[in-house]
C-alpha cells in the first residue's frame, strides 16, 4: 500500500494481539511512542514481550503497560528508572532479558536486515556469554529461569585470536516508533537525540507503526534528509506537534544563583 496513513493511534494498533511480541523506540523518555503506547493500554492488550531500551517510568511511557501488568517480558538494556518494575521483576512477575545496549542495537539492526545472528566481543567472559544471568525469578527469591550459556568462538583480530560470543537477531511481530516528520509512503525524519533506537526498532517489526508529530506529502522530503525509507513502515498516525513529552531528570540552577553569575 503507498498511501500508509491512518486515521488514529487507536486505529493503528487494533490488531496488535495478546501476547504479541513489540520493538519500541525511545531512549530514555526521548522518541518514545506516547500515543500508541497509550492506545494499546486503553485496547486492553496483555501478555506483551517487548524489546526497547529501557521501560520509561512509573507512570509515562512503557511503564504505563507495565503498571497496568500488561508485559510478560521485556528484553532491555537499562531499567533503573522504574520502581515498579524491579518490583515485578523481584516477584517473579516479569522476565526480563537484560542485553548489553549495544549488543541490544545490533540484534535489533540484523533483525532487520536478514542476519539471523552476528559474533561481538562484549560479554566475553562474563555470564552474557557463560549464562546465569537471572530471567525470572520465583515468589521464594530463588532463580526459576535464568539465561543459558553462548556459543563462544576465536577469531583472529589482527593475527591474534579473540573470543566472540554469538547473538541470535531480533524480530518482533510489531514496531512501535516516534518520529518528528514522515509523508504519506512512510518515509521518516527522526529530531536529534530521538533517533535513538527507532530506526532499528522499526527495522526489526514485520508490521512497523510510526506516530509523527507532522505529516506533509510525498515529494515534500529531502530525500538525502530521510533517517528511515518508507520500506521498513507499514502504518503511520499523525499525533501534531504539540504532543506531551517528558524529562526523566531535570536539572536546573535555583534561579537566584543563576543571576548572581550574570
Amino acid at each position: 500500500m503507498i498511501d500508509k496513513q491512518w486515521a488514529s493511534a487507536a486505529d493503528a494498533v487494533a490488531d496488535i494481539p495478546d501476547g504479541a511480541s513489540l520493538a519500541v523506540g525511545g531512549f530514555g523518555l526521548s522518541g518514545n511512542p506516547s500515543a500508541l503506547i497509550q492506545a494499546l493500554l486503553d485496547q486492553g492488550t496483555s501478555g506483551l514481550s517487548i524489546v526497547s531500551n529501557n521501560c520509561g517510568v512509573d507512570d509515562w511511557g512503557l511503564g504505563l503497560l507495565l503498571g497496568a501488568q500488561r508485559i510478560r517480558k521485556m528484553t532491555s538494556s537499562y531499567v533503573g528508572e522504574n520502581k515498579e518494575f524491579e518490583r515485578q521483576f523481584l516477584s517473579g512477575e516479569l522476565e526480563l532479558e537484560l542485553t548489553p545496549q549495544g549488543t541490544l542495537a545490533e540484534k535489533l539492526r540484523a533483525g532487520g536486515s536478514g542476519i539471523a545472528a552476528f559474533y561481538t566481543q562484549t560479554g566475553v567472559g562474563t555470564q552474557v556469554a557463560e549464562g546465569g544471568l537471572p530471567r525470572r525469578y520465583a515468589s521464594d527469591g530463588s532463580i526459576a529461569v535464568a539465561s543459558p550459556p553462548k556459543d563462544v568462538r576465536a577469531f583472529p583480530v589482527n593475527g591474534v585470536p579473540r573470543d566472540f560470543v554469538l547473538e541470535e537477531a531480533i524480530t518482533t511481530d510489531f514496531a512501535l516508533v516516534h518520529a518528528a516528520l514522515g509523508d504519506r509512503h512512510g518515509n521518516l525524519i527522526f529530531n536529534k537525540a530521538a533517533r535513538n533506537f527507532n530506526p532499528l526498532a522499526a527495522m526489526a517489526g514485520r508490521i512497523c507503526i510510526a506516530q509523527v508529530e507532522r505529516l506533509v506529502e510525498p515529494g515534500e522530503l529531502d530525500p538525502d534528509g530521510v533517517h528511515l525509507p518508507g520500506v521498513f513502515v507499514h502504518r503511520i498516525v499523525e499525533v501534531g506537534p504539540d504532543i506531551e513529552k517528558r524529562i526523566e531528570r531535570r536539572t536546573v540552577r535555583p534561579a537566584a544563583d543563576a543571576a548572581g553569575e550574570a
